[in-house]
């Protein structure tokens, strides 16, 4: 007898057929002889026996053929889904991810709906609510969101008409520190061979303090030591003489810029120069930041430097071009989070 693909017949006939199967082998005929009878291969009789001796007919019912369409969720459900990810972080609700994976999405679902959805189906529902995998901007848990507000709705709003008032210049400024060792970008190669980088073993470092204007001014030192209250004095003593306007320079809240030094300076050239704070943890709305993240990427990433004086001379040449490229400078405030400073 000729062989039957049952795939090629309805889902009722292959349930039927497997059912006649079973029934005549638990009947005492050899699977081998049934097989030729019903026109199926002797292995086809051997997986629906074994698949039915653990689940009895349920084994042997069909089953919808192709991918679920629809899905499980009702609309209300996948609205709550998608507010909940957005408004909050994972650790918030007590779920054991740092981020927002398919994985974390699916537990949400199981633990507030009792759901079981697989991975693949969660990541359409991602896509059909409109979220992308996303490499995510870190912010510190110490951040004060109500201070935050405050300074974007009063207290900046406040400076820049006073600002206005007095015909002062807001410069905004911000420090870093500058590795050899800092990595950044990616190397094409070959598939599973991590391309391979030279550079010198030596680690060495410089630190750099910049204030940028809106206007694309920008004003900066490079220099080697740590940055104290002196060196913060240095540069604040520069940006005073190189403006002919008071300045209004926006800073955060580090050690040195609170230091008393520091203070007492400011107070004594209270006609030249006043200096205003940030919200406490909040770099995201400095737009000197944007600056910082230009030269870590394009002036340290793309070359390595032999030394120490290189590295500086490296970072000295960037900074001084982008000073000929004032729309440059004043682009860094049309990023998301400072464009209220713009």
């Amino acid at each position: 007898m000729q062989k039957v693909d049952a795939r090629s017949i309805s889902p009722s006939a292959q349930e039927h057929l497997r059912q006649l199967a079973v029934k005549a082998v638990l009947e005492g005929k050899k699977q081998k002889e049934v097989a030729q009878l019903l026109g199926v291969t002797a292995q086809t009789v051997c997986v629906w026996v074994k698949a039915y001796h653990p689940r009895g007919q349920d084994a042997l019912k069909s089953k919808r053929k192709g991918r679920p369409k629809g899905g499980k969720l009702k609309p209300w459900q996948a609205a709550q889904i998608a507010k909940t990810v957005i408004d909050h972080h994972p650790e918030q609700l007590k779920l054991p991810f740092y981020l927002w994976t398919r994985e974390a999405v699916a537990l949400l679902i199981k633990r507030r709906f009792g759901l079981q959805l697989s991975v693949w189906t969660v990541g359409r529902y991602l896509k059909r609510w409109g979220f992308t995998p996303q490499k995510p901007a870190r912010r510190a848990w110490e951040q004060n969101p109500e201070q935050v507000r405050q300074w974007l709705e009063k207290e900046y709003p406040s400076i820049r008409r006073q600002a206005q008032k007095d015909k002062a210049q807001i410069y905004w400024g911000d420090e870093m520190g500058l590795r050899s060792d800092h990595a950044v970008g990616r190397s094409y190669g070959l598939k599973g061979q991590t391309p391979v980088i030279l550079a010198t073993g030596q680690r060495f470092s410089c630190n750099m303090v910049s204030a940028i204007t809106n206007q694309g001014r920008l004003n900066f030192m490079v220099f080697k030591e740590r940055f104290t209250a002196q060196v913060f004095l240095e540069f604040l003593r520069r940006l005073v003489r190189q403006s002919a306007r008071l300045v209004y320079l926006i800073i955060d809240r580090h050690p040195v810029h609170r230091s008393n030094k520091v203070q007492n300076w400011v107070k004594e050239n209270e006609e030249r120069i006043k200096v205003f704070f940030l919200p406490s943890y909040s770099p995201e709305i400095n737009p000197d930041e944007l600056l910082n993240q230009d030269v870590k990427s394009n002036a340290l990433g793309r070359q390595r430097p032999e030394n120490q004086t290189a590295l500086m001379g490296k970072v000295r040449s960037y900074l001084r071009s982008r000073q000929c490229k004032p729309d440059i400078v004043a682009n860094y405030f049309q990023g998301k989070h400072v464009r209220y400073a713009a």
